[in-house]
């Protein structure tokens, strides 16, 4: 591990500011692995000074950057992503050490950052806008999308730094400079790629403070952010909570957000199933991460006449899952990120119990030294009604809840009962993802149609967890309704304006309007 964090620039202990020179003589905070408890390093946070100087050269930045053509800023992009193809290995094995994830699943978050590092190159060359026509006669009307300014891109702990690109590399394209706030939790990912960064723009003689980096508490550091109007867009991810917070003060001020909050994310099994697709997509969507993804499956809502089936063969799955360090090849899942983490679990399951849902599977913490720190646990099945107060809520850890719908019948179930099944799964504050596993068209397109799934993401027979950047990424209701990464979301990223020119010799008005001679 030392060589690994010596070949991504860390040190025992590390500064936690950027912009273009490194800051930080703030408290120290030191970074804890969930594997087994160990420090990894510290780092030194920024001061509320320091926090000043690092905005107004992150703007200062800006002004430069959008000066240069698009696909030139492309083409740094391009060359982000190349960097971080060298060092994927590195950085998502640091991931694994620093968040709990497993190594696959660490690599493929840096696969992440390369996708869309890929995808805002191409996309340098498309920011396009609209011609219209003009009801006056010699005029021209169209719109253009400017470059907006520095953009504050506070991120969650357990995606270190794919939120990070999802939100850097468009901006970057877009011709914004970003300032960058990791979890406190995961600081060290974030150094180390702020580090790549600034080489690749050196290398370009580009100014390395377009991404710019704070580490420091969310009291005061954070507070400062979401105050401050040099920062024209604030993306936030997390949970609900802080999206409250993030949302009225950003908008109190007139600013813009891009909220990508909790999910209380549902999968719907029909008769018409394909049992061992839907058992494989719940496994990974329950239990990949430690189920401390905002996409995690949590709620299964089953057909009467497949649940004894589907249960089963779940609990029989969830015994064969590996559980353990993360940075082993067999290990399927890791460990929750705190302590906290943990008794947040417990506190749930003593929930269900006294809501009267019943413990199927797991669930307990697991100790002794296999299991090091004290972050471990069995994932836990439970069969619950979606009203449960605990249901209704996202608890952060691998808790699945098994919610039945239907009649008793055979596997040639109504087709309408797909609606009680969908209004169930409606009936939840949240709205990310959402999956359906059937073979029947007339059940699938319902779940799509305007009366089906309520979610951003709506998927058939895939789990609701693993999204690819091109699609634009975001949910509905308390999930906040922001969108990142692919298809139109950059436009969040630049201001619209609309321009119209006159050239003719005439000054007709719109709306046929006659203001004197």
């Amino acid at each position: 591990m030392s060589d690994i964090l010596k070949t991504l620039g860390i040190e025992a202990k590390n500064p936690g500011g950027f912009a273009g020179e490194w800051l930080g003589s703030g408290p120290t905070v030191d970074v804890i692995t969930p594997i087994d408890g160990s420090k990894i390093g510290s780092v030194q946070q920024v001061t509320e000074d320091e926090y000043e100087r690092i905005v107004a050269r992150a703007h200062e930045a800006f002004l430069t950057w959008r000066e240069i053509p698009a696909p030139k800023r492309g083409e740094v992009v391009r060359q982000l992503g190349n960097r971080l193809r060298e060092f994927k290995q590195e950085l998502g094995y640091l991931v694994t050490y620093e968040m709990g994830k497993i190594l696959a699943e660490g690599e493929g978050e840096v696969q992440e950052m390369i996708d869309i590092c890929d995808f805002a190159c191409g996309l340098s060359r498309q920011l396009y806008g609209l011609t219209m026509h003009s009801e006056r006669p010699h005029h021209r009307m169209y719109e253009q999308w400017h470059p907006l300014g520095v953009v504050g891109v506070i991120s969650a702990f357990n995606f270190p730094v794919a939120v990070w690109a999802w939100n850097a590399a468009i901006a970057a394209g877009c011709g914004d400079s970003t300032l960058w706030k990791p979890a406190s939790k995961t600081p060290l990912t974030a150094i180390a790629c702020t580090k790549i960064a600034a080489e690749v723009c050196r290398a370009n003689g580009v100014d390395p403070a377009i991404f710019s980096l704070v580490v420091g508490k969310g009291s005061t550091i954070g507070e400062k952010l979401l105050n401050d109007r040099r920062l024209p867009l604030v993306s936030a991810t997390g949970s609900c909570e802080m999206g409250y917070r993030v949302g009225e003060v950003v908008g109190k001020r007139l600013g813009r957000t891009i909220l990508e909050l909790g999910g209380n994310n549902a999968i719907i099994v029909t008769p018409s199933a394909n049992m061992d697709m839907a058992l494989r997509a719940i496994l990974f969507g329950a239990v990949g991460t430690a189920g401390q993804r905002c996409t995690s499956t949590r709620r299964i809502i089953v057909h009467n006449a497949v649940k004894d089936e589907l249960v089963d063969r779940l609990r029989n799955a969830y015994e064969t899952i590996k559980i353990g360090d993360p940075r082993k090849s067999e290990t399927l899942m890791g460990p929750l990120v705190t302590h906290q983490a943990v008794k947040d679990m417990q506190n749930a399951i003593k929930r269900i119990k006294a809501e009267g849902g019943e413990i199927v599977y797991g669930g307990e913490q697991l100790d002794g030294a296999e299991f090091p720190g004290g972050h471990y646990v069995k994932p836990c099945i439970a069969a619950a009604r979606n009203d449960f107060k605990i249901v209704q809520e996202e608890t952060f850890a691998p808790i699945l809840y098994i919610i039945e719908y239907g009649q008793s019948r055979d596997r040639e179930g109504a087709v309408d009962e797909v609606a009680d099944a969908i209004a169930i799964h409606n009936n939840v504050p949240q709205g990310l993802s959402s999956a359906i596993f059937s073979t029947n068209v007339l059940e699938t397109e319902r779940f799509l149609a305007h009366a089906g799934s309520d979610c951003g993401i709506a998927n058939v027979n895939i789990g609701t967890s693993g999204a690819e950047i091109g699609g634009a990424f975001g949910g509905e209701k308390e999930t906040g309704g922001g969108r990142e990464s692919g298809s139109d979301a950059w436009k969040a990223y630049m201001r619209r304006q609309t321009n119209t020119i006159n050239w003719s010799t005439e000054l007709p008005l719109a709306q046929g309007i006659k203001f004197g001679d």
